[in-house]
């Protein structure tokens, strides 16, 4: 049996550009950045209002960022989320915005969509008290999805939660378990961090192109969420050493 899930009335027919935030501008991060931009145009030529990104990170582009993140020797020093930014915004023409702080919800404001791509538990906490089971009066900053990243040396995965949306027929799914609740035990090592995808350490065990696949296969995600209204599946692995991608099934 098959499982659908659709995406909010908002969605289908959005009277604002559809609100995204990404939290955590590294590896996977410069990767998410890069093709929401690609979305965005691509929704555009479809008559869709597009989305409006809020890229948040407080850390500064370092020497072993250089290449990998898609940062240059000119920009040491420089915020992350500034840099990447500024660089979409020049080449498209855009308006997004860059926060250098920590994720709190203090600093955000509410956004439709919030994409992770962080190396540890405490984040995804914070990203958990602050999006899931909160709603707003306002459509534009009413969270619906929280797509999680997370990644090893040659595989990763990739998780889709979201807060309550009607559907348009009983035996629909309304609720996708986030990251968090799919994986209960995660919550239990807040304080054991993953390698970082910004590191010494994360260059010399993280395979090249991890970050791009595990990222172009989770945003097809959100692309089939904003052009089709339904899916099958929440998130999925990838595992590069054998070419293997196994959905996670609704």
């Amino acid at each position: 049996m098959i499982n659908y899930h659709y995406a909010p009335q908002y969605f289908m027919e959005p009277l604002h550009p559809i609100t995204v935030t990404v939290v955590g501008v590294g590896g996977n991060g410069t990767q998410v950045l890069n093709d929401l931009a690609k979305i965005h145009c691509s929704l555009q030529q479809l008559n869709h209002p597009g989305l409006m990104v809020y890229a948040i990170d407080d850390d500064k582009i370092e020497q072993t960022n250089i290449g990998r993140q898609k940062f240059s020797q000119a920009d040491l020093g420089q915020y992350k989320s500034v840099v990447a930014i500024t660089r979409l915004n020049r080449f498209y023409g855009l308006d997004w915005r860059a926060v250098t702080e920590k994720f709190h919800k203090r600093v955000w404001k509410g956004t439709n969509i919030v994409i992770s791509c962080v190396d540890n538990v405490k984040a995804r906490k914070e990203i958990k008290i602050a999006a899931i089971g909160v709603f707003s009066l306002s459509d534009f900053n009413t969270p619906y999805y929280w797509l999680d990243f997370g990644n090893g040396r040659d595989f990763g995965q990739f998780v889709l939660g979201s807060n309550y949306i009607e559907q348009p027929k009983p035996s629909n799914v309304d609720f996708l378990k986030n990251v968090l609740q799919m994986f209960s035990d995660m919550e239990k090592n807040e304080d054991i961090d993953a390698p970082s995808c910004s590191t010494r350490e994360a260059l010399l065990k993280q395979d090249l192109f991890i970050n791009s696949v595990l990222v172009s296969t989770g945003m097809n995600l959100i692309w089939t969420l904003l052009t089709k209204y339904r899916i099958t599946h929440q998130g999925g692995y990838v595992n590069l050493s054998t070419c293997i991608t196994k959905p996670i099934k609704i």
